[in-house]
């Protein structure tokens, strides 16, 4: 499993959205730099950063620090937040991102985002489905998690059979610190075999990393707030 420690970005700075709200925000004292160089110290080889000023604006908005942070890391990073266009994943990639993650585009336009999976490769695209539970059924949320796209994680999914790399957020699980849904998490492991599933949202302890069956985790709350040692649970995943 690959554990990728995550930070999130406003205006340069790491914070931490309650349930996504721009209205809920905690501020942590660390530089983007100063995390990835603890990210690493610790063994960490991926981490996961998320621009959410790109996020908001529906387009990346933090590009020149993005560029020095891949530049000056040893971490192969994963970067999200308002790529919608060949033009973002080029200019994500060329600042030297590893992967880029496609979110809203693929429940709005397929077309537009398998023409990316083409084009870039499966390798360098993860695409991000947040879902929100209606019974036991996953049904996808865009736009900030503010909408309801009336699609389940299936039938979107069921639109790239050519993608490699899924981030799934249980919605009511992320930032919550009450373990991640593991019912949903190894239901799209088994049903969505070509897919290497990332867990996102809940993750809180050793245990939950244990239970756990998917090819990767993102690691967030839990970290930052000193609950889960990142170093001990990279040791646990290796």
């Amino acid at each position: 499993m690959i554990l990728y420690p995550a930070m999130d970005l406003i205006g340069g700075r790491i914070v931490r959205l309650r349930q996504g709200r721009f209205d809920e925000v905690t501020f942590y004292e660390s530089t983007p730099s100063q995390a990835l160089d603890r990210f690493a110290a610790a063994g960490a080889e991926w981490a996961h950063v998320v621009d959410l000023d790109g996020a908001r604006a529906g387009a990346p908005a933090q590009h020149n620090l993005l560029t020095s942070l891949t530049r000056a890391s040893s971490l192969k990073l994963q970067v999200a937040g308002g790529v919608r266009s060949a033009d973002h994943v080029a200019t994500l990639l060329d600042a030297g991102a590893a992967r880029v993650v496609i979110g809203s585009l693929a429940v709005r336009d397929a077309e537009a985002t398998s023409a990316l999976l083409q084009r870039f490769g499966p390798e360098r695209i993860t695409l991000s489905l947040d879902v929100r539970l209606t019974g036991d059924i996953p049904m996808v949320a865009t736009h900030g998690w503010q909408e309801d796209s009336g699609l389940t994680l299936w039938d979107v999914a069921a639109r790239f059979p050519e993608a490699r790399h899924l981030l799934l957020t249980d919605i009511g699980r992320d930032g919550m610190l009450q373990g991640p849904n593991h019912a949903l998490l190894a239901k799209a492991v088994t049903r969505l075999p070509h897919l290497a599933v990332q867990a996102s949202g809940g993750l809180t302890s050793l245990e939950d990393l244990a239970k756990l069956t998917t090819a990767g985790a993102i690691l967030g709350r839990a970290m930052w707030e000193g609950r889960l040692d990142l170093a001990e649970a990279l040791d646990a995943v290796r």
